[in-house]
C-alpha cells in the first residue's frame, strides 16, 4: 500500500486527487493539507510513502515546504506551474517528481505515485523537457540532472511565502496506460473512450460535475458532454442507472 498525503489550497483539486486515488492501485490517502506548513505537519504524523505538493499555495508554498517535507517523505509536485526555473527549482530542493496538470492520465498518475514511493522519479512532459530527460523518466533521472540545475535563491523560513508564478497549463499527453481488466471491460463492452471510463469511474463515486472537472482538469462542460455519451452508451437516463450499470461491469470484471 502506498501511502500518500495530498496537498492543495485548492479543496476541490484536493477532494478530486483523493477520490481518484484513495484505494485505486494500491494507494491510501491518508491526509490533505492546504498549504505547506499543513502539509509537514500531516507528513511527520503521518509517515506517508508519497507527498503529492502544489507549487502555488497561500502562507507556505511547496517551493518553501520542500526543504522540510524532503526529510520525512518523498515529494512529486504536482500543479500548474511549468516553468523552467520552478521545475529545475523544485529539483534542487529535493522533489522526486514533476507533474504539470494536464500533462496525465488517471492511470499515469497512480503510476507516479507507486513509481515515486518505490524510490524511482517522474516527470510528465513539460517537467521532462525542463530538465533535458525522457517523460516519464526514471530512478536516475534526479541524480542525473541534479548538476545541470542552476540555483535560485529562495527563503527557507516558512513564514515568508515564495514568488508567485502564474499557472501555465500544458498540453495533454497521450503516454502510455496501463490496460487493466475494468479499462478493457469498458472499452469493449460499452465502448467507452478511456476519459469516459475514467468520468464514469468518478460518477460512480459520487463526485459532482465540478469535482469531476477539478480532477480531471477540464472545463464542467466538457464534462456534461462527456456524461451525456456515457448514458448513451450505458442506456441510461440517470447517473443511478449508469451507475448500476458500471457496477454490474466491475462485477464481471472482477
Amino acid at each position: 500500500m502506498t501511502r500518500v498525503v495530498v496537498a492543495d489550497d485548492n479543496p476541490v483539486v484536493r477532494a478530486g486527487l483523493t477520490a481518484l486515488l484513495d484505494g485505486r492501485g494500491g494507494t491510501e490517502v491518508v491526509a490533505e493539507a492546504a498549504d505547506g506548513r499543513e502539509a509537514y505537519e500531516a507528513a511527520l504524523l503521518h509517515r506517508p510513502d508519497v507527498v503529492l505538493l502544489d507549487v502555488r499555495m497561500p502562507g507556505v508554498d511547496g517551493l518553501a515546504a520542500l526543504p522540510r517535507l524532503v526529510r520525512v517523505a518523498p515529494v512529486m509536485m504536482l500543479t500548474y506551474s511549468g516553468e523552467d526555473e520552478t521545475v529545475r527549482e523544485a529539483l534542487r530542493l529535493g522533489a522526486r517528481g514533476y507533474l504539470v496538470h494536464g500533462e496525465f492520465t488517471v492511470e499515469q498518475l497512480v503510476g507516479a505515485v507507486r513509481e515515486i514511493g518505490q524510490g524511482g522519479s517522474h516527470f510528465s512532459v513539460t517537467a521532462a523537457r525542463a530538465l533535458g530527460v525522457r517523460a516519464g523518466a526514471g530512478a536516475g533521472a534526479v541524480a542525473a540532472t541534479s548538476a545541470r540545475v542552476v540555483p535560485r535563491s529562495i527563503s527557507l523560513n516558512p513564514n515568508e511565502e515564495a514568488s508567485r508564478m502564474q499557472p501555465d497549463v500544458g498540453q495533454s499527453s497521450p503516454g502510455r496506460r496501463r490496460e487493466t481488466p475494468l479499462l478493457r471491460k469498458g472499452l469493449g463492452a460499452h465502448r467507452l473512450s478511456r476519459r469516459e471510463v475514467e468520468v464514469m469511474e468518478l460518477i460512480a463515486a459520487g463526485m459532482s460535475n465540478q469535482q469531476i472537472a477539478a480532477a480531471c482538469f477540464i472545463s464542467e462542460k466538457t464534462v456534461k458532454n462527456h456524461i451525456n455519451r456515457i448514458f448513451a452508451k450505458l442506456h441510461s437516463n440517470s447517473r443511478t442507472q449508469a451507475v448500476a450499470t458500471w457496477l454490474g461491469t466491475r462485477g464481471v470484471a472482477g
